[in-house]
């Protein structure tokens, strides 16, 4: 995980502050511009919740707050209002990084091979046979 931090700078967090949630009950809010920056940096990253930088607070207080405002639908708020005002794309894209591919799937081992024929493979002997026995199943005369 990247050790530098990334942190919201005045004007990005002068474009987020008014579509935040106000006077939610419960414990006393920590910094909100704080934890925001924590979980831009943990997205960034793609490290585990757990291994948040301390520098953003507990990390239990950054993941409650990513998962809480997601399931409430607060992120997605939040990133409609910054695209209606032109702060962001309204576009994405994904990079190819974030997909998981199979080991093989770039032809590890040994690189591509050219596939055998069906129809050669059908007639030649199965590797697995024992010697003595013949292509038909029965044993071999010796």
């Amino acid at each position: 995980m990247s050790r530098s931090l990334f942190w919201l700078s005045d004007e990005a967090w002068g474009a987020i502050e008014p579509h935040l949630p106000k006077n939610q009950p419960g414990a006393r809010r920590v910094d909100d511009r704080r934890v925001i920056s924590g979980i831009v940096h943990m997205l960034k990253c793609g490290g585990r919740w757990a291994d948040c930088p301390t520098q953003y607070g507990p990390a239990t207080t950054i993941y409650n707050r990513w998962n809480r405002w997601s399931r409430r639908g607060i992120w997605t708020r939040i990133l409609a209002a910054l695209t209606e005002e032109g702060w962001i794309a309204e576009t994405g894209q994904i990079d190819s990084s974030y997909i998981k591919a199979h080991r093989s799937a770039g032809g590890a081992k040994g690189g591509r091979e050219p596939m055998p024929l069906a129809s050669r493979v059908a007639a030649g002997r199965p590797r697995s046979t024992h010697s003595s026995m013949s292509w038909d199943g029965r044993f071999a005369s010796s």
